[in-house]
C-alpha cells in the first residue's frame, strides 16, 4: 500500500505536516504571529469566530499553515519520502476562561511556541500554558513579541534581560535551555494599518525549520481524529476539519461520530484547500462525509466504527501539578479535561497498600515500585485516601505512585491511554494562581451507566478503621466485658469473631453482645495476666469506694477505665456487603 503521508498524485508535493502550537497570554500577539507566520489560512484560522473579532481575542483554536522545502537535517531523515515541509500553525486562546481550548489544542501539536509579550513579561495564563506544554510536546520555542514597543536605545538590553529570565524561569522544566527569540509581529498593535514590516519573522522563519524534526508518525491501528469544526456545503456534504490523532483515514472509508452514535462514508479528503486521497497521523484535514447536522458536532472525536469508548466513571495515574497551591481533598469536584471533552467530575484518590496491610505473600503480585508507571490491576490492594498524598514517598520529597477514580457528571467520548488534566476552571481567573491541580493517563473506562454495581466492587480500595472502648470487668481468668466500643442499636453478629486488643498486652475475640447496650464479651484465649486481673480487681473496688464520695471526674474516667480495648479491621468501600476484614 502507498505511503499515506506521501499523498501521491500528479502534481502534488509530498508533504510532512508538523503541527506548531502557538500559546501564551491574552494579548500577547499569538494571532498577529501566526498570521505573519502563515502563508495559507483554513477554514478555522485568524479569528474568524464574530465574538473574537468584537473582543480582539481568540476565542477557538484557529489553523493556518505555511509550506517550504524539506530542509537538509530533515531531507537525510525521511530520505525521499517527503519533498516539502508544511508548519500547520495552531493558534491557541490566551484568555484565562477558555483554558480547556487551550488543552484540547495542545495534544494535537509536535512543537510549541510560548509568545510573551516582553512589555509584560510572565503572567499567569503564560504559566498555565507552559505547564501545559509540558504535558503535551517534548519541544518549544520562546517567542518574545512586541519589541516594537521598547525604547531604541534600551531596546537590546531589555531583550537580553527577559531572555535571562526566562532560561531561569524554565531551569527545572523539559524545555531547559530552549531557544529564545525576539520580534515585533504586528508593529503599532493589531489595529495599526499594514505598512510597517513585521520584525524578527525571517529569523523565526529560519530557527523553525531548523527545529523541525521528523515527529512519529503511524498510519496502522485505529483512526482517531480531533474535531474541532464542523460545518455544511450544500449539496456536498458535512465537513469535518481536524488533527488526525492515530491512524489514517480514505476516501469511501466509514467513520463513526461516537458523541452520536452514527456512521458516515468519506466522500473526499482535503489538506489547506488541496484534494488527497486519504491521511495520517500529524495531518490537519478538511473530510466530507454524507450529511448530518454540523451544530451537532462543534467540538469532539470520529474514529473507526467501535473503537473508542463512552464512559460514565474511569481510573487514571494522578500526579499533582507542582504550582498548585493546597490540599486536593477526596470526593471533591473537578474539571476534567479528557479526549477532547471538558467534565465535571468527582475524584477519589487511592494507592497501595503495604503487603503487611494486603495480606498479599511474598512473590504475589507486584509493588508498586516494581510494576510500571502506568500500570493498574483489579487484584491489586489499594488503601482509600482522604486527599492527594505528597512529598511522603520513600525516597525524601518523593510521591508515592497514586491513582483516582473519576465519577464523571455526564458521559465522556475517550480513547484509551489518553491525557487526563485535572483543574480548578471556577477559581478566580484574575488571581495570581495556577487553576491546573492534577494530571494523569487514562487505565480503565467504565461503559456502563451501573458502574457501582457492576465494576466498581472488583476495586479492592479499603479504609482503615479503628475502635476504642473499655474493659468493664472481669468474669472469669478468660473472659471479661467491654464497653463503649459500639452504639446501642449497633448490629454486633457483623463483629462477631473480630480480633480485638487490650491496652495491657493481651489478644481476644468478640464472641457476641452482653446485655441490650451495646456492651461486648470477649474471649481472651491465652488467659488474663495476673497484673491485668488485680488491677481490673483494683479498679473494680475503688469505685466501689468512690460511689458516694466527690471526685474529679477526669479522675474517676481514669480510675473506673484503667484497660481499654482497641479494634482495629478495614472496610472495602465498594464493597456491597460492607464486610470488615482483619489480616
Amino acid at each position: 500500500m502507498a505511503d499515506p503521508a506521501a499523498n501521491t498524485g500528479v502534481g502534488v508535493p509530498r508533504i510532512l505536516n508538523f503541527n506548531v502550537g502557538v500559546l501564551g497570554h491574552v494579548d500577547s500577539g499569538k494571532t498577529s504571529l501566526a498570521r505573519a507566520l502563515s502563508s495559507t489560512a483554513s477554514t478555522a484560522a485568524f479569528d474568524k469566530n464574530p465574538q473574537s473579532k468584537e473582543r480582539g481575542i481568540t476565542l477557538d483554536l484557529g489553523f493556518s499553515a505555511l509550506m517550504v522545502p524539506l530542509p537538509e537535517h530533515l531531507t537525510q531523515a525521511c530520505g525521499d519520502r517527503f519533498d516539502h515541509l508544511q508548519f500547520t500553525l495552531v493558534d491557541c486562546p490566551g484568555h484565562a476562561s477558555l483554558i480547556r481550548t487551550i488543552i484540547g489544542g495542545a495534544q494535537i501539536i509536535d512543537l510549541m511556541l510560548l509568545v510573551v509579550d516582553i512589555v509584560k513579561g510572565m503572567q499567569t495564563q503564560t504559566a498555565e500554558c507552559l505547564l501545559i506544554g509540558q504535558l503535551t510536546c517534548s519541544r518549544m520555542v520562546i517567542i518574545l513579541n512586541k519589541i516594537d514597543l521598547l525604547p531604541r536605545n534600551k531596546k537590546q538590553s531589555a531583550i537580553d534581560k527577559m531572555t535571562k529570565r526566562m532560561h531561569k524561569t524554565l531551569e527545572n522544566t523539559r524545555f531547559k535551555g530552549c531557544p529564545v527569540i525576539a520580534v515585533a509581529a504586528k508593529p503599532g498593535g493589531p489595529e495599526a494599518p499594514d505598512t510597517e514590516e513585521a520584525q524578527g519573522i525571517a529569523e523565526l522563519m529560519q530557527l523553525l525549520k531548523a527545529q523541525a524534526f521528523l515527529p512519529h508518525r503511524d498510519p496502522s491501528g485505529s483512526l482517531l481524529m480531533a474535531v474541532d469544526h464542523c460545518f455544511s456545503i450544500r449539496g456536498q456534504g458535512t465537513v469535518i476539519t481536524g488533527t488526525v490523532l492515530q491512524g489514517a483515514l480514505h476516501v469511501n472509508d466509514t467513520l463513526e461520530i461516537p458523541a452520536l452514535k452514527v456512521t458516515r462514508k468519506v466522500k473526499s479528503v482535503q489538506m489547506f484547500r488541496k484534494p488527497v486521497p486519504s491521511a495520517m497521523q500529524g495531518d490537519r484535514v478538511g473530510v466530507c462525509v454524507t450529511q448530518f447536522d454540523p451544530k451537532l458536532l462543534e467540538r469532539g472525536l470520529v474514529c473507526t466504527p467501535g473503537s473508542v469508548n463512552t464512559l460514565h466513571a474511569g481510573i487514571i495515574t494522578a500526579q499533582k501539578i507542582q504550582y498548585y497551591r493546597g490540599a486536593i481533598s477526596s470526593r471533591s469536584k473537578f474539571h476534567i479535561t479528557i479526549g477532547h471533552e471538558t467534565v465535571m467530575a468527582r475524584v477519589s484518590f487511592f494507592s497501595r497498600a503495604s503487603h503487611s496491610q494486603s495480606g498479599v505473600p511474598s512473590g504475589g503480585s507486584p509493588s508498586a515500585t516494581e510494576a510500571s508507571p502506568d500500570s493498574f490491576s483489579f487484584d491489586w490492594e489499594f488503601h482509600h485516601q482522604e486527599e492527594y498524598l505528597t512529598g511522603q514517598g520513600e525516597a525524601e520529597g518523593r510521591e508515592p505512585e497514586q491513582w483516582a477514580l473519576l465519577e464523571f457528571e455526564r458521559p465522556v467520548t475517550c480513547p484509551p491511554l489518553c491525557l487526563v488534566i485535572g483543574s480548578r476552571l471556577d477559581s478566580d481567573i484574575h488571581s495570581n494562581t495556577c487553576r491546573l491541580v492534577f494530571h494523569g493517563k487514562l487505565l480503565e473506562g467504565f461503559e456502563d451507566k451501573n458502574y457501582t454495581e457492576t465494576s466498581l466492587p472488583r476495586l479492592k480500595i479499603s479504609k482503615d478503621k479503628h475502635k476504642e472502648g473499655a474493659v468493664e470487668r472481669v468474669t472469669d481468668d478468660y473472659t471479661v466485658i467491654g464497653k463503649n466500643l459500639f452504639k446501642k442499636e449497633t448490629n454486633l453478629q457483623l463483629f462477631v469473631g473480630l480480633k480485638v486488643t487490650l491496652s495491657s498486652g493481651e489478644a481476644g475475640i468478640i464472641e457476641g453482645g452482653f446485655g441490650q447496650s451495646g456492651k461486648i464479651k470477649i474471649r481472651v484465649p491465652e488467659g488474663l495476666k495476673e497484673e491485668t486481673k488485680q488491677l481490673l480487681s483494683s479498679s473494680s473496688k475503688k469505685k466501689g469506694k468512690a460511689k458516694n464520695e466527690p471526685t474529679n471526674e477526669e479522675q474517676a474516667k481514669t480510675d473506673s477505665q484503667p484497660i481499654t480495648i482497641h479494634l482495629n479491621f478495614k472496610r472495602y468501600v465498594y464493597d456491597p456487603q460492607k464486610k470488615m476484614v482483619q489480616f
